[in-house]
């Protein structure tokens, strides 16, 4: 990792029913499976509700980035990351679907602005060739 420019560790006890907690301990968190999968569910978070946050909040901020870089000056962005979690031939595997919403640009800049953040952000990096994720623009500004 010669090249990192920031790195974060957290810790999971429990699994799915244990708690995770970010080595400041800004993140700590109770986890539990949701009632969907079959476990108790309540006020609690899991692992796909975390890296939907994550993918979104990074995905966002990619689009920013990009924007900055080409000049673009934006009114404003919104993401929304649903990630589900889906079986698979040898276990499990993620579905993963950004919706996306940008404002002051035309419909035409706005999507190549999306495309170009897609290779940008490192959440689609880690997921290209292993997770499809689908890109939706949306009509609505923000």
């Amino acid at each position: 990792m010669a090249n990192t420019i920031y790195q974060t560790k957290s810790t999971v006890t429990g699994g799915r029913n244990g708690k995770v907690q970010s080595e400041d301990g800004v993140l700590n968190l109770e986890l539990r499976i949701p009632k969907e999968m079959g476990g108790p569910g309540g006020s609690y978070t899991n692992p796909e509700q975390l890296f939907s946050a994550g993918y979104a909040a990074c995905f966002d901020s990619a689009l920013n980035f990009v924007a900055l870089q080409q000049k673009i000056k934006l009114t404003g962005t919104r993401v929304t990351a649903t990630v589900g979690l889906e079986k698979a031939d040898t276990g499990f595997k993620l579905a993963v679907a950004l919706d996306v919403a940008i404002s002051g640009i035309p419909r035409e800049q706005a999507q190549q602005l999306l495309e170009t953040a897609h290779q940008v952000c490192p959440y689609s990096n880690a997921l290209r060739n292993n997770v499809d994720v689908k890109l939706t623009l949306l009509e609505e500004e923000y």
